[in-house]
């Protein structure tokens, strides 16, 4: 059996930055049209009359308009970049400031559920219910831990609340494709307890059993 399988896109994190670029890059695109118009606008039309504004405010503007649109760039890069891994021995979450791997002798179950019923829509209001009411008809992956492999108040600063269904070691993981990402997941994790039971021998044992079983 390999050691790895395939990387699973987290829908989540991809989903967030999502809605941060855009927002980012209107912001910038918008301090750029107005460091123009304050700027470059009486030069072209002499009727025009601009507000007295000061050298340094239209280049600190200037600046944060190029700085919003650059980061807005950078999240477009890294918006698809976090993905889970099942591993040998071990399930891997991987984001762009996050690298965790989550041994599955911490795992007591996976089950999966819809987002809809995990986070309910009627218990969050305003922006947090128009954020989940897209996710609402994905279905996830939630595993059940025996603890966390990081303490929770650092994953809280890396991850989103949508990946934590309440405050129990319970993580909820959006995937593209759920079943494929379960069946895989489970086939290591079935050939690593089947190895807990069964080790593999080494070439030491392998070679005495073969003597024993010609005596």
């Amino acid at each position: 059996m390999p050691r790895s399988g395939r990387r699973h896109r987290l829908i989540l994190y991809t989903y967030i930055l999502n809605r941060w670029w855009r927002a980012i890059l209107g912001i910038g695109i918008v301090l750029l049209a107005l460091v123009a118009a304050l700027a470059w606008l009486p030069s072209v039309l002499l009727q025009y009359t601009p507000p007295q504004v000061a050298d340094r405010i239209l280049w600190l503007a200037g600046e944060a308009g190029a700085f919003a649109v650059l980061i807005a760039i950078f999240l477009v890069i890294i918006r698809k970049s976090a993905y889970v891994q099942p591993f040998d021995n071990h399930l891997r979450l991987v984001t762009p400031f996050l690298r965790m791997d989550i041994s599955y002798r911490r795992f007591i179950q996976a089950s999966s559920a819809e987002v809809g019923r995990l986070f309910s829509l009627e218990d969050h209001k305003g922006q947090k219910s128009a954020f989940l009411r897209p996710l609402a008809k994905y279905t996830a992956i939630v595993l059940e831990l025996k603890g966390w492999p990081l303490p929770r108040w650092a994953l809280n600063l890396f991850l989103s609340p949508f990946f934590f269904p309440d405050k129990t070691a319970r993580l909820a993981l959006i995937v593209p494709d759920w079943i494929r990402f379960s069946t895989e997941m489970e086939s290591f994790r079935s050939a690593w307890l089947a190895s807990l039971h069964h080790p593999a021998g080494t070439p030491q044992s392998d070679l005495l059993a073969s003597l024993s079983e010609k005596r």
